[in-house]
């Protein structure tokens, strides 16, 4: 009898997976244990292996589909046994029978859903009753729930956000008459559009003209799709800038001492550790002591509540060839410098190799995201929902500074803290990143203490 081949669940946060690439032939023959299918989560990149030896049937899945864990994508079996020949569906592997589950999707019903997304646009509830109290349409409207396939309110407010002033009367006909109003040019007052703009925009697509603003298909380069970690990363920034009331602190450090520090601890422990620490190492250490010490700031906003968290998980943002990932360390602060530095290694490593278990990239209290590798001195990184903050790093640059009424070269670093203004207010945040600022100035403090 066949043996089904579904997507595994790995990590608890882990709800769906986007099939990458097929390793093998449909009908080719596999042993078991090979890898067949490479899979993709917001989290990782993993392989899915053979669970029997016989011939390979894959199901009505193909490259880019996304589908929940445990959904069966493929059978095992002779030659002669096409997939879902003897399993009559292709039901999740695991149901639970309760009186109020509702029933599990079969493939052919995934398929018949397929199609009918050809036609129609998929929005959740909210999204279409904010689109139909504005008279949005929503097939104008970029998706980004859901890896890209789903319409979010988020993306319906970004939609009108990005719309040009226009009198009431200008956006019904618009509506009605299918007319971007962002390819219209406004007469009215402060370049507002009126009702003869759109009904002259109207006219002239009935002659057959294009206005000047649109892009045709022709002049487009580049199409990437909007799923997996590219999908993750729109939906999850874009719900952070809609939702948060963000706050930037900008704070410069001397840390002169910090590289002097940075440089002793390479030429004692380089040889003995197998790596040399490096500034992150450093200042993660230094965040996850200012995070004990402010614990407001290692916290998350609930629906009714305000959560400090009991863990210092410090997400490190790394920049790979599948997007911006960010590896977290658990109980960080109490964790030594040789400690973190080889966890944080193991953690890259896996990431770049994108051999990441889910459970390494999520869990995450508060990140911190330096750019100073690439020459940037000060920058404003979006907050990682559902964390209260995210500190950015510059690079450190040699500048000129009074010290005793004196001009001498000092180190200087710029750190930036953005932060949920609905969690923490502006003078505890300023404390926050004073304290991260003056273990930079002064990292023996830490070091000793």
């Amino acid at each position: 009898m066949a043996k089904e081949v579904y997507v595994p669940k790995l990590g608890q946060t882990m709800e769906e997976a986007m099939l990458v690439r097929w390793l093998v032939a449909d009908g080719a023959s596999v042993d078991e244990g090979q890898g067949i299918l490479e899979v993709e989560t917001d989290k990782a990149n993993f392989t899915v292996e053979a669970n029997a030896r016989g011939h390979l049937h894959i199901g009505p899945y193909k490259p880019g589909d996304v589908v929940p864990v445990l959904t069966v994508v493929a059978m095992i079996g002779k030659a002669d046994e096409p997939f879902g020949a003897k399993s009559g569906n292709t039901k999740l592997v695991k149901e639970t029978k309760t009186a109020n589950a509702e029933p599990t999707p079969s493939a052919q019903t995934i398929v018949v859903e397929t199609a009918e997304r050809e036609d129609r646009v998929f929005a959740s509830p909210r999204a279409r009753k904010l689109a139909d109290a504005k008279d949005v349409d929503l097939a104008q409207v970029a998706a980004t729930g859901y890896g890209g396939e789903r319409v979010a309110e988020r993306d319906v407010l970004a939609y009108l956000d990005q719309l040009p002033k226009a009198t009431p009367v200008a956006q019904k006909i618009a509506a009605d008459t299918g007319i971007d109003l962002r390819a219209v040019t406004g007469t009215g007052v402060g370049g507002a559009i009126t009702k003869e703009d759109v009904e002259r925009a109207a006219a002239d697509r009935g002659r057959g003209s294009k206005p000047a603003s649109v892009v045709s298909s022709q002049e487009i380069s580049e199409r990437v799709p909007l799923k997996g970690v590219r999908g993750i990363i729109a939906e999850r920034m874009a719900a952070s800038v809609h939702t948060t009331a963000r706050v930037t602190l900008f704070m410069e450090a001397d840390a002169t001492e910090f590289v002097n520090m940075r440089e002793r601890l390479k030429a004692r422990v380089e040889k003995e550790w197998g790596f040399a620490p490096g500034y992150n190492d450093l200042l993660a250490l230094i965040v996850a002591r200012a995070l004990r010490e402010f614990p407001y700031m290692n916290a998350r906003l609930a629906p009714d509540a305000i959560e400090g968290l009991a863990h210092i998980n410090l997400g490190m943002a790394v920049d790979t060839e599948r997007g911006l990932l960010v590896p977290v360390i658990r109980d960080a602060d109490k964790k030594s410098l040789r400690g973190f530095g080889a966890e944080f290694r193991a953690l890259i490593e896996r990431v770049h190799n994108s051999k990441s278990l889910p459970d390494d990239l999520s869990g995450g209290t508060f990140t911190i995201t330096n750019l100073g590798m690439y020459d940037v001195l000060v920058f404003t990184p979006v907050i990682n929902l559902p964390e209260a903050a995210i500190l950015g790093v510059g690079c450190i640059t040699p500048q000129p500074v009074v010290r005793d009424n004196q001009v001498v070269v000092r180190q200087m670093m710029m750190l930036s803290l953005v932060f949920d203004h609905r969690l923490v207010n502006g003078a505890p945040a300023a404390r926050f990143l004073q304290y991260i600022k003056n273990l930079i100035e002064e990292p023996y403090l830490w070091v000793t203490g």
